[in-house]
């Protein structure tokens, strides 16, 4: 992998190659459930709520139905709230039970795991989901909990001192994911 100083970022999915990965992840969503009116996709803040957005807006183009979408923040359940900080709390948006549901929990980057693992124990306050699935856009490494994507757009092994970013039209004005060296 190419070094890259801190003012710059490298390329990692274009805007086109973003759009494919999201139809890609949306297909392999629908096929591994039974009935896509169960579905319920779940954004982890923050880019995990616009990524969810997203996918809603491509799997109700695929199957002519709005599917539903919402938020769940897991910042009071985390472990490491000293090592990391605390960024504002985001309200939980459920616009619906999770009771039977088939969740899809979304995220833009794994990492530790330890977002994830707070997430799911998030989600347990709010009702038993009939089975939870883990969609991220990248997968970086660096567990440090045995917790995997049952869908990721890319792989890409990072250094620690790296960080990835998914830029959204919606909230950024432009589309891709991208690589950057963290500041000092």
């Amino acid at each position: 992998m190419a070094i890259i100083r801190k003012d710059e970022r490298m390329e990692i999915l274009s805007e086109k190659e973003l759009g494919r990965t999201i139809s890609r992840l949306a297909s392999q969503v629908l096929e591994s459930i039974s009935d896509s009116r169960t579905l319920l996709l779940l954004g982890i803040p923050t880019r995990g709520v616009q990524l969810s957005k997203v996918l809603a807006r491509e799997l109700k183009e695929i199957v002519g139905h709005p599917i539903d979408q919402g938020s769940i923040d897991p910042t009071f359940h985390r472990d490491d709230l000293v090592r990391i900080g605390t960024r504002m709390v985001q309200p939980t948006e459920l616009p619906t039970s999770v009771e039977d549901r088939q969740v899809v929990l979304v995220d833009d980057v794994i990492f530790t795991g330890r977002t994830v693992r707070a997430a799911l124990e998030a989600l347990q306050s709010w009702g038993r989901a009939k089975r939870v699935m883990l969609l991220v856009m990248v997968d970086r490494g660096h567990r440090e909990l045995p917790i995997q994507p049952d869908f990721f757009g890319r792989q890409v092994p990072t250094r620690r001192t790296e960080t990835i970013e998914l830029r959204l039209r919606d909230l950024d004005g432009e589309e891709g994911v991208f690589l950057r060296q963290l500041k000092d």
